[in-house]
């Protein structure tokens, strides 16, 4: 069963988290012996820019029965409330503190996805007491350059929007956008998730602005100092296709301390929905190995 879970973030910023955990028992001497659950490890899941906690699904019930999978839509994403500002590596990061304290996750394993993993690192560097693994998916450590963000903005105006139908949506992120090499039908599948009905038509549950105020600090900042400063178990995955080239990949390994290292093949940046199953097996082989 999964339960949604009000979250007050930076500012009071309302953020919606779930809880995927197969049962909800208390864990305080309110309840009979025999009613009691040893608490098990949480994992707070975050996902990449445009992302959502609903992407998450899969690999949440796929953890429920040994742990505490806990998905958070960032500000500014999925059901979470989408303030005009601020889009900064601060408010994230004490976004997901906050959802760590408020929902009593620490020591927590994070897991995150593209922008959800350089958040993930950074709190981890900045609160070690309060992360006790982590999972860095396809983020690059290094500064993208100006270039990257200019063709984020060139893409986000090439959207048709509004798209008439979800298959619509499915067709044009999984085939017909000119930035793609070759089909990726779990890309369509993606960015269906992602999309809402209003105004003639399916538009996106994200603001264009928002996504690039977020994104303009790894345009312009590396953050190898802080990847350095995590001293927890890690695990860097990249898919074969992915914006995490192996050479960074494998340096990123070797500047942290307890760093180890995935690769995937035929996955392309949304490694865990391109190749659930190798995703999944590679997931839950580092959290049987390091989460006690």
């Amino acid at each position: 069963m999964v339960r949604r879970v009000e979250v007050s973030g930076a500012g009071g910023v309302r953020l919606a988290a779930w809880d995927f955990t197969d049962q909800h028992k208390p864990h305080d001497g309110s309840a009979p012996p025999e009613a009691r659950e040893v608490p098990r490890p949480a994992v707070l899941m975050l996902h990449g820019l445009t992302g959502r906690a609903a992407h998450w699904a899969p690999t949440a019930r796929a953890l429920a029965a040994r742990y505490r999978p806990v998905a958070l839509d960032q500000r500014g994403h999925g059901r979470s409330a989408k303030p005009d500002g601020p889009y900064t590596r601060e408010a994230y990061i004490a976004d997901v503190l906050a959802a760590i304290e408020q929902l009593g996750l620490a020591p927590v394993v994070l897991v995150g996805h593209s922008m959800g993993a350089l958040t993930a690192w950074q709190l981890a560097a900045r609160h070690p007491e309060l992360v006790r693994a982590l999972v860095i998916c396809d983020m690059r450590a290094s500064a993208l350059g100006e270039a990257s963000q200019r063709e984020w903005e060139q893409w986000f105006a090439s959207w048709p929007l509004p798209f008439t139908a979800l298959a619509d949506v499915r067709r044009w992120f999984g085939a017909d956008d000119p930035t793609l090499e070759r089909p990726r039908p779990a890309r369509g599948a993606f960015y269906t998730e992602v999309m809402e009905e209003r105004s003639g038509g399916w538009w996106p549950q994200f603001s264009f602005r928002h996504m690039l105020d977020s994104r303009e600090p790894w345009m312009r900042d590396a953050h190898w100092d802080e990847l350095a400063q995590v001293c927890c178990p890690t695990l860097v995955v990249r898919g074969w296709d992915g914006e995490l080239g192996r050479a960074e990949a494998q340096e990123m390994v070797r500047v942290l301390p307890h760093g180890s290292y995935a690769e995937i093949a035929d996955a392309g940046h949304l490694v865990p929905w391109d190749q659930p199953d190798a995703w999944q097996h590679t997931l839950e082989e580092f959290l049987a190995g390091t989460v006690r």
